[in-house]
């Protein structure tokens, strides 16, 4: 009997993390009744980016292999998805509500062999390997229009199966959360038996597997492939609710963002990935028609989280509700409101700063300026601010010296309640 060997079995869910788990649950199940048909269409993509999310972070959260292609199992999963739509009509074995398991299938069978060639090498290798694998992909998908479809894509329709039509919004969302919840909980399952205590070795110390006698390639092949196949159902879904696929499923933006997403929302943890995934999917919604700026504020987001809380919006979460058992709310919720309100500041001098100055640079300003023979003002926010007056750049630097200032406090406090628990 090996004396050193890994837990093979992870410890059961308490009864107390089934209660919020199931609140949110019944949640999700009342939001079509709950939201308009717009903000419906946002939650069946913010659920899909979650599912994407937590398939990604088996392989980098769990297993410790950073990909930087993964769009391409997302996207094969879209496109047989859409082939077998138009193929089967939603009818036969693989009625409509089932078809995203195509996308699993053909994920999978693409994940084994992308990740027979991927893991035979790890770090600064393997991602560049799992990115060329994707660019590889997104090169030659307008070279086979037959498969996908050229530059139009593939087109395809949602077909009625067990009584329904899936012609409303509503059904996709019901057929979208099913498939979700089912494949998180095959996830958690996953990650709860010996094959994904084995796949968590891979992470903290693959050298010993090995010496164990562990197949170590064998285990980073299973971890790429249960990845890809997930990947796939969400790209099933994605065109499921889409009814069309273009090979821009392909593209590095596609990798990019399941990385942002699950690196803020916490890759370390089951439903981090998740959480940023949802809340990255639903800021950019809500603020891209309002601003040009949004891609560089999820960057700058990003770069903030793994500067500051590179344990992602979850371990925020964990480590104040930790501070909250040993020390009470006393000297923690002060510490806590006034890391919210530096948040809250700096962001506001921020975007104030960075909107005035992309207005500045815009060319209808230059030109509006150059018309007028003066500095036209700069409409922000519902007013007109003087790009010549002192106060108008006053405001965001009070904003950001503010915020600062709190957040520096807010630090100290926290470390000091750190350092009690240390000593």
């Amino acid at each position: 009997m090996r004396s050193h060997s890994l837990p093979l079995a992870g410890p059961a869910v308490s009864m107390p993390a089934l209660l919020p788990l199931g609140l949110l649950v019944a949640l999700l199940l009342a939001l079509p009744a709950l939201l308009s048909s717009g903000l419906l269409n946002a939650s069946v993509q913010m659920l899909i980016s979650a599912l994407f999310a937590c398939a990604y972070s088996l392989l980098s959260g769990r297993a410790g292999m950073l990909s930087f292609g993964h769009a391409a199992y997302f996207g094969v999963g879209a496109f047989a998805t859409a082939h077998a739509m138009n193929a089967l009509g939603g009818a036969g074995l693989l009625p409509t509500p089932l078809l995203p398991l195509v996308g699993g299938l053909v994920g999978l069978a693409v994940g084994v062999v992308a990740g027979w060639f991927a893991t035979q090498r790890a770090g600064t290798a393997f991602a560049m390997i799992t990115l060329a694998i994707a660019e590889l992909l997104h090169s030659l998908a307008p070279q086979l229009p037959g498969w996908f479809g050229g530059e139009s894509g593939v087109s395809t329709m949602r077909m009625p199966a067990w009584g329904f039509d899936f012609g409303s919004t509503v059904q996709v969302y019901y057929v979208v959360l099913g498939w979700v919840l089912l494949s998180l909980a095959a996830l958690w399952f996953h990650s709860r038996t010996p094959l994904g205590r084995l796949t968590l070795g891979l992470r903290e110390n693959a050298h010993r597997l090995r010496f164990l006698g562990y197949d170590v390639h064998g285990l980073g092949v299973s971890a790429f492939a249960l990845s890809a196949m997930f990947s796939g159902v969400a790209g099933g879904l994605q065109v499921l609710s889409n009814e069309a696929v273009n090979y821009v499923v392909f593209n590095a933006s596609v990798s990019a963002a399941v990385v942002l997403n699950s690196y803020i929302g916490g890759v370390g943890t089951f439903l981090g990935p998740a959480l940023g995934a949802a809340v990255m999917t639903f800021f950019g919604y809500a603020v891209s028609d309002t601003t040009q700026l949004w891609l560089l504020y999820q960057g700058v987001l990003f770069v903030l989280v793994m500067l500051f809380v590179p344990q992602g919006i979850t371990g925020v979460f964990t480590a104040t509700a930790r501070l909250l058992r040993r020390h009470g709310a006393a000297p923690v919720l002060p510490a806590v409101a006034a890391g919210m309100a530096a948040a809250l500041l700096l962001a506001a001098g921020g975007v104030f700063l960075l909107e005035a100055l992309q207005r500045l640079c815009s060319q209808d300003w230059r030109a509006l300026a150059r018309m007028q023979e003066g500095w036209p003002p700069l409409q922000l926010f519902g007013r007109a601010w003087a790009p010549d007056a002192v106060s108008t750049w006053l405001l965001p630097l009070v904003l950001l010296a503010a915020g600062a200032a709190l957040a520096r406090l807010a630090h100290q406090r926290i470390t000091a309640l750190q350092e009690r628990d240390a000593a």
